[in-house]
């Protein structure tokens, strides 16, 4: 509720007015009362008040020169000026300092009426201009943009959320309706090959100068940009994308029926040809609908990069290669045996799904083996932080392509993922390395609708036993665990943007605004809007005070 000031030296007069509109129904609340312009002065001062309605014949400071101070002072106050004198000098003195309206006294409680409702329509008209300001402000800012790739990410990698929450938070990104659009993949990168440095014409000599040195690897931050750029110029049909584990590849969702696609990749080799003396090489996938094919379309746009020499074409469309992506519940089980180190029955399941792939062709074996090597590259980065430079894979395809047989790939894949887990003991036992991950997760994926129950069954434990060993190794409970990361998130929003509280509230994860209030003046002992407008001089938003 915007809240009012009512400034008179005679009590009955403001006791009057009180009575003479119904506040609360005009979403105002009459939140203060002054006698004279210095308490006034004094009360706007210690609160916020959004409008007076003031008398000008006052004693102490009369109302010409409260009014002055407030334009001077308080610009974006709105005043109601209430007089007896009808005196033009009154008038011209409201009329300088901008106020909203000028009556006499008795003042008509239907006129009062209408010009309470106006400033209040005037002011949720301000309101949403400054919303609007404020979000267009934080979409323009790098923390929405990586947030919104972070999202794309999560989408093309994870095990998503319920469709319905995915559709919220796509909203948030401004991806209204993409759910429902037919879209392909595009994964581009320059491609190595072991042992072999591109030369490249250095400006200003002749064909025959060269600069060994300068290499495809030695070019994916001028790539990547320069691509981002590129994708920019297809305006909302394009999103772009990087996963962190293959810094060599860039990828682009792009809306299929309005796209051109082997226009696209031909510009866009092109483009990148022109600037960095390298033609990329581009894969895509065929047309997928909806948030839960995504995944499907992002191996499958990775496999025709890495099978393409120059452009790669889809599968032909209306077909679907069986075992295209591991189901959930295998994965799950996965990740569990690697964490643990049980490699008889892990050894066993990839041996299965291996002579599954083989024996639907050698397209299926390479994009198993691909998969299951993110599976395994990213259970160890989330354990330990072990990298195990998994993206040269990607980047020499020749070395999968010597896979050739379920023996060599089941052998290949067991040592791979021996080798993350030895580098997952270094940093303590199965548990702690589960719990890691477990506290990895909820730090990358606070903002999303996370329960107990659902990070129990990502690592196949009992709901029970794992919030009990959470508890044991973290000190913390699992619910107090992701409210302080919310809460810290929060405070660092609340800190360095401009958002309201329904945003901050969205983004950190918290159900509603109310709850999220409620909570951060619980552990704070200020609520959020006045910790915004008085934060702490040392105050560590990592963790919330107790």
């Amino acid at each position: 509720m915007y809240r009012v000031l009512i400034m008179d030296d005679e009590p009955e007069i403001r006791q009057g007015l009180r009575l003479k509109a119904d506040f609360a129904a005009l979403g105002l609340s009459v939140t203060g009362e002054a006698g004279n312009g210095m308490e006034a002065m004094e009360r706007l001062a210690s609160q916020a008040v959004d409008i007076v309605i003031t008398d000008m014949n006052m004693p102490v400071m009369n109302g010409v020169s409260f009014l002055d101070d407030c334009r001077r002072l308080y610009p974006e106050l709105k005043l109601v000026v209430i007089t007896g004198y009808e005196d033009f000098h009154y008038a011209k003195a409201a009329i300088r300092n901008q106020a909203r309206d000028y009556l006499l006294k008795p003042v008509a409680a239907d006129e009062l009426t209408a010009v309470l409702q106006k400033l209040k329509d005037e002011l949720d008209q301000e309101r949403n201009d400054r919303d609007r300001q404020a979000v267009n402000e934080w979409r323009l800012s790098q923390y929405y943009k990586e947030m919104k790739e972070h999202f794309l990410v999560q989408l093309v990698k994870e095990e998503v959320e319920p469709v319905h929450a995915l559709k919220e938070r796509a909203a948030l990104f401004e991806l209204d309706g993409w759910d429902l659009t037919e879209v392909r993949f595009v994964t581009a990168g320059l491609r190595e090959r072991a042992g072999e440095a591109a030369a490249v014409p250095e400006p200003g000599h002749g064909k025959g100068s060269a600069l060994p040195e300068r290499t495809p690897g030695k070019l994916r931050l001028p790539f990547e940009l320069l691509t981002r750029e590129f994708a920019g110029s297809s305006g909302e049909r394009c999103q772009v994308l990087r996963d962190p584990s293959y810094p060599g590849l860039v990828h682009f969702i792009l809306q299929d029926a309005l796209t051109d696609m082997d226009r696209f990749c031909a510009e866009l080799a092109e483009c990148v040809a022109a600037h960095l003396g390298f033609k990329p090489v581009i894969g895509y996938s065929s047309s997928k609908l909806g948030f839960l094919r995504w995944k499907e379309g992002y191996l499958e746009s990775l496999l025709a990069w890495n099978l393409s020499e120059n452009a790669a074409q889809p599968p032909a469309e209306g077909r679907s290669e069986p075992g295209l992506v591991l189901t959930e519940e295998l994965t799950r089980t996965l990740r569990r045996l690697l964490i643990q180190g049980e490699w008889d029955a892990f050894g066993q399941s990839i041996r299965q799904e291996l002579q599954q792939a083989f024996s639907q062709s050698r397209s299926c074996l390479v994009k198993l083996i691909f998969q299951l090597c993110l599976l395994v590259d990213g259970a160890g980065a989330e354990a330990a932080d072990v990298n195990i430079q998994s993206q040269e894979l990607w980047l020499y395809p020749e070395t999968v392509h010597k896979l050739d047989s379920v023996d060599k790939a089941g052998q290949f894949l067991l040592e791979r993922a021996a080798s993350v887990y030895r580098m997952m003991q270094g940093a303590g036992d199965a548990e702690d390395s589960i719990i890691r991950t477990a506290t990895q997760y909820i730090d990358s994926n606070y903002m999303y609708d996370l329960n107990l129950t659902q990070l129990a069954r990502r690592f196949n434990y009992n709901s029970s036993y794992f919030s009990e060993l959470f508890k044991a190794k973290v000190g913390r409970s699992f619910m107090v665990y992701l409210t302080d990361i919310r809460m810290a998130q929060a405070t660092h929003l609340l800190l360095t943007t401009t958002l309201n509280l329904w945003d901050i509230a969205e983004l950190t994860g918290f159900s509603n605004a109310s709850y999220f209030s409620s909570r951060f003046k619980k552990m704070y002992g200020t609520s959020p809007s006045d910790f915004r407008q008085h934060p702490p001089e040392k105050f560590s938003s990592q963790q919330p005070k107790k």
